[in-house]
């Protein structure tokens, strides 16, 4: 046990750090920390255990999902990962949330890919939401830097029905009508201590634009209350004592009613004042025509990271004592992305049209980055 403690402090102190000058020109000294999200577009493995959704995903369904393409789209995922690191972050992000998984094995498969088996990660305590396709959210963590103190998980309610309806335009009440036959993902919540600070991720995956956008968006908006009931709660325990990280494949961009309102994701960093406050790096990022998934020539920015006043308040000034965002990015890399016919510089999928392309997701990652002084 002392051997794998000392180890991890080794393994710490090999982090690279950024050198920086004060209005005093003393040398300031800042440790860098990626938290990404990652939709992995059905990332099954081939046991048929869901029944009919799940049979489409195994040997005999109608993609064939065998061991050879199963442990083919592991191994893309894990190089993925692998080329997210950077001069700063050498393991990677230090927290990466993820969707659309069938199970906790296949992220435990991708951690113990060679490709980044040296990062250590970890998997979360996980959890299987009511889906019908059977797909969930989790958080994957490297325990050098992140430590996980509890985990929840919230389910869409009656309640956050209710408060979408309250918010909505009288003459639409009628389609934020509760279902309690509705069945979609669960958010998880972790919280920890990252870099010495009480941090807590919340990962999601609302409701898909089944049916039209504006059809579909009540359940978004629901979605997004539920999150928001997520976010009062953390702030009404910690107060200004937590930092808040708010992400996922959210089926809406950021100026959409669920992101802008429901959850209340600010596109401007100086209006993140209060505790419970968010501020959504992204939105600007789809204005400058960035995206991370693209349909009929249209670029929509749906995988979002959003982040609180904790992480902001030290943004302008030289002193960063806490955990301070510094940027965010949509990981759109070349190899990423289709390199020829219609669909050239669109997400490369693992599936297009039935046909097996031994791609990646039909969504790029996102990631932001936080700084902290070493003390």
């Amino acid at each position: 046990m002392k051997k794998l403690l000392l180890a991890a402090l080794m393994a710490m102190v090999l982090v690279p750090v950024i050198n920086a000058q004060d209005n005093a020109q003393q040398n300031k000294r800042y440790r860098v920390y990626g938290v990404m999200f990652y939709n992995l577009e059905n990332l099954f493995d081939t046991i048929n255990s869901n029944g009919t959704y799940d049979l489409e995903f195994s040997p005999n369904g109608a993609r064939q999902w065998d061991s050879r393409k199963y442990w083919m789209k592991i191994h893309n995922m894990a190089y993925a990962f692998a080329q997210m690191k950077t001069d700063n972050t050498p393991y990677g992000p230090a927290i990466i949330g993820v969707s659309e998984i069938e199970n906790e094995t296949v992220l435990k498969d991708i951690a113990r890919d060679p490709q980044v088996r040296d990062w250590r990660l970890q998997v979360a305590e996980y959890h299987e939401s009511p889906d019908r396709r059977g797909v969930d959210v989790g958080v994957m963590y490297n325990p050098r830097f992140f430590r996980v103190l509890n985990v929840t998980n919230q389910r869409l309610s009656e309640e956050d029905f209710e408060r979408a309806a309250a918010a909505a335009d009288p003459s639409r009440k009628a389609e934020y009508e509760w279902n309690e036959n509705f069945k979609t993902r669960d958010q998880i919540c972790v919280v920890g201590i990252l870099a010495g600070d009480t941090v807590a991720v919340m990962v999601n995956h609302w409701p898909s634009r089944l049916g039209g956008q504006e059809a579909s968006s009540p359940k978004r908006e629901a979605a997004g209350y539920m999150c928001r009931r997520t976010i009062d709660s953390l702030v009404n325990v910690h107060g200004e004592n937590i930092g808040i990280i708010f992400m996922g494949d959210l089926n809406d961009d950021p100026m959409d009613k669920a992101c802008a309102e429901s959850v209340g994701g600010k596109r401007n960093i100086e209006d993140v004042i209060n505790p419970g406050d968010m501020f959504n790096p992204f939105w600007k990022i789809l204005d400058s025509g960035v995206g991370t998934l693209a349909y009929r020539g249209q670029w929509n920015l749906f995988d979002q990271i959003m982040c609180s006043s904790y992480f902001t308040k030290y943004r302008i000034g030289k002193d960063k004592p806490q955990l301070t965002f510094v940027r965010a990015e949509a990981l759109n890399r070349d190899f990423l992305k289709t390199q020829e016919g219609d669909r050239k510089g669109y997400p490369l999928r693992t599936y297009s049209s039935g046909v097996f392309l031994n791609g990646y997701s039909d969504h790029f990652p996102t990631e932001i980055f936080l700084v902290k002084e070493v003390e």
